[in-house]
Parts: C-alpha cells; structure tokens; sequence
C-alpha cells in the first residue's frame, strides 16, 4: 500500500474518535454551583452589597412584602437570597426555595419545548397549525361587534395561523380577560375561555378547540399582540409528542435539568413553599384574590389544565438552571436540549420592525438591540428576558455571562421600583 494510501486509512479511522471526545468536552458544562462569599471578589462583594442593601431597603418600606432573588456569573451563582415574607398574613418568612407562579414565564418553557420537537424534524416553522387542529382552519378577524349583546361580524383572514406567527403572538389571537381590546375579552369571557390559572375541571384541548372558533384581532403576521398562542402550543405539543403536556416537559426539560421543583400542579410535599400572592390595601398587605383566577391554584381542583402560556410554578433556582442552559447553548449538565443553531434561531429578531427600539423579539423571549444598549441598563446586547403576571422577573445576558432572577408575588404595586434597580444594578457587577 502507497504511503499516501496509508496515511488517508489512519485519518479516516481517527478523525470520528478525535471529534467525539472533542464534542464531549465542549458540551459538558456544569450545573449551577453556589459560591461562597468569602470566595469572591472584594469588589465584587462590595457591589453585591449595594444590591443586597436596595433590597433590603425595599422590604423595610413595605414596598413589597417578600421576595427571593438569584445572580449567576459565569455558569456559578454569586447571590443567592431570600427577604422579608412569604405569607405576611401567618408571618411566614421568606426563603430561598420558595415556589412562586411564574405566569407568562411558563411561555419560554414552552416554546423550548416546541423547538425540540422541531428540531426532531416533526413540522416546519410556517406550517399551518390547522394542520393538526382543524378547528383553527379558515381563521376570521373580527369587524364589527355590538356591546349590547356581544355579536359580531367577522371577514376571513388572508392567511392560515403558523407554528411562528402562535411563537411571535402575531397570529392575531387574543387574552381574555387581560387583552387590552374590551371586545375581545367579551367575546372570549362569553365563550367560557381560560386564560391563565384554573381549578375547573376543564383540558387544554376543550380550551384551545373552543378558543379556535373565534375571530383574530387582526391578520396573521400583521401585528404583534399578546395572545394565547403558546397554550395553543401546549396543546399541540400533546398531539405531537402523544403525551399529557406537563409529562413531555417532566421528560424533556425538567428532569434533565435538575428543575425539581416546576410544576403545573404542586404535590402535596411541596405546596408549604408556596408563596401567597399580596395586594396592598390602606397600607396592609392582604391576600390578593383575583377575579378571574382562582387564588388556590396550584394547590387544589381537578388539575387537568396546563396551560402552555401561564401556568407554572418553580423557584428561582430551578428558572436560573432553565435559563444556564440556554446561556450554555443549548446544554446542561452533559444533557443537549436544543442545538447551538437552535438557540441562535430562538433568539432572532422572528417579528421585523412591529418591535423597534430596545429589544426585538425571537421565538422564546425579548432580546436587547443595540438600541436597547445605548439605552442602558438592561444589558449587552443579545440579553433576552421576560417576566410573569405576578411580578416575577428574569434576564441573562450571552455576552458578560449574567443571570438575574427577582421573585415576588404582587398584584397592583404601581409604586415598587425594585425590577429596574435590580436589574440595573445587576450589570454593574460586569468586569
């Protein structure tokens, strides 16, 4: 055999070992570690302390009853804390396993979760999603409507609702009970809609086939309005997948990563962690009951509805490991959830220009621009964030390698500025 000949034969047979163990070691990123204080920096101690002192300052106003906050640097949490209560009624103290609902956090957990289906090859982006719900076929939008006894009239849409437009919420759907168009939330309140947290004995799919019949507020692609697009989603990964929708995410994405305490309904071991949600009222902070959401979930009923757009609850542990692994592209722990390219995909401006200025929007989260920048202080650019009904927020940003996660549990709090001081406060710490 030549020497050329020879030489090719060993390259071929060592190039696959070469790129596997490589492959191994890039992929293999640690889980969250919790570093001790006396392992830090002195500078970076004495602005931690600035932030735990705002914090503080916080609570001892009364601006906000309690709250559980959580700072990672470089794949290792720096801060971790718990302040002021978690039940001001029974003084229950706050602590830093505290399980919070989440709302419209659940939604990035559900788009990973259609993005791993995606990447498996079982639909396209822009596929119709009447493809597998029939009822959504032959979308109409909404004309004209009549207060006095909520009818309306409607004009086919110019297109189908995509897999991309439910993504975006540019489908043209609407929220119920908290859409900013009183219309819709008629017509959704009329056709027995749920939009976030139930005990009722209802399933995601009733939901979505009913909430199929009714008219868009506008033409799919044309605007971004925030929708029940990812409880369709939710739904639509049951069909795809051929599991219950809270088992695929146990199965897919909690398990692998370590998210032990994330739940649509909370086993019986765990519901003493559960945070009240508070209102303040002259003064006192009461429990808060919602009109059109049942204040016991998600403790009590029948715990059939899991609601892809609103209705988790976790710790913020268990969010910042969620969030690692995006940080990680795509990897956790030796456990891929999505691919490298996946995660570029997902952070993509998907909508155009029906968001400008400091963010654009992807298929999971909203992105800082370089707008957004110039701005300051809400991070690099390439910092994606969202946040929950109940005042729970979260933001990591790929460049400087930073997650920051403050929970609370408040409704109508005009006044509670901690989000933004914390959240600037958090990209000092960047050297």
């Amino acid at each position: 055999m030549k020497t050329y000949q020879i030489l090719f034969l060993f390259l071929l047979l060592n190039v696959p070992i070469t790129l596997f163990s490589q492959s191994k070691s890039i992929q293999s990123k640690a889980a969250l570690q919790e570093v001790a204080a006396n392992q830090l920096d002195e500078n970076l101690k004495t602005r931690l302390d600035k932030i735990d002192r705002m914090l503080n300052a916080s609570i001892e106003r009364g601006d906000v009853p309690g709250l559980a906050v959580l700072i990672a640097k470089d794949g290792k949490i720096i801060y971790h804390t718990a302040k002021g209560k978690a039940d001001v009624a029974s003084g229950k103290n706050m602590e830093k396993d505290a399980i919070f609902r989440i709302a419209s956090q659940t939604k990035a957990i559900t788009s990973t979760a259609v993005m791993i289906l995606w990447e498996e090859g079982h639909f396209r982006l822009d596929d119709p999603i009447s493809k597998w719900i029939p009822e959504f076929k032959n979308p109409k939008v909404l004309q004209q409507f009549k207060y006095a006894d909520t009818s309306y009239t409607s004009v086919a849409a110019n297109k189908e609702i995509t897999i991309r437009h439910l993504l975006t919420h540019t489908s043209g759907l609407g929220y119920g009970m908290i859409d900013g168009d009183e219309r819709m939330k008629m017509i959704y309140q009329k056709a027995g809609i749920v939009d976030l947290y139930t005990t009722e004995n209802t399933s995601i799919e009733e939901n979505i086939k009913r909430l199929a019949t009714l008219p868009l507020h506008h033409h799919p692609g044309e605007k971004f309005t925030y929708s029940e697009g990812l409880d369709v989603l939710g739904y639509f990964v049951e069909i795809i997948s051929g599991k219950p929708f809270d088992k695929f995410l146990k199965e897919r994405i909690f398990d692998p990563l370590g998210m032990e305490d994330t739940w649509f309904y909370l086993p019986e071991n765990k519901q003493d962690r559960l945070v009240t949600v508070h209102k303040k009222e002259n003064g006192k902070w009461l429990r808060y009951s919602g009109t059109y959401y049942d204040a016991d979930y998600p403790k009590t009923g029948a715990k059939r509805f899991f609601s892809g757009g609103a209705g988790l609850s976790s710790t913020a542990k268990d969010y910042a490991l969620f969030l690692q692994m995006y940080l990680n592209q795509g990897e956790l722990n030796g456990k891929r959830i999505l691919s490298p390219l996946t995660v570029q995909t997902i952070m993509a401006n998907q909508i155009g220009d029906l968001w400008s200025g400091a963010k654009h929007y992807g298929l999971a989260f909203g992105v800082v621009t370089s707008t957004g920048v110039a701005e300051g202080g809400i991070g690099s650019e390439g910092t994606f964030d969202w946040g929950g009904y109940f005042n729970t927020q979260y933001f990591a940003d790929p460049e400087s390698k930073i997650i920051g996660i403050l929970m609370k549990q408040t409704r109508d709090s005009p006044n509670e500025d901690t989000g933004w001081k914390f959240r600037q406060m958090v990209f000092s710490l960047v050297d």
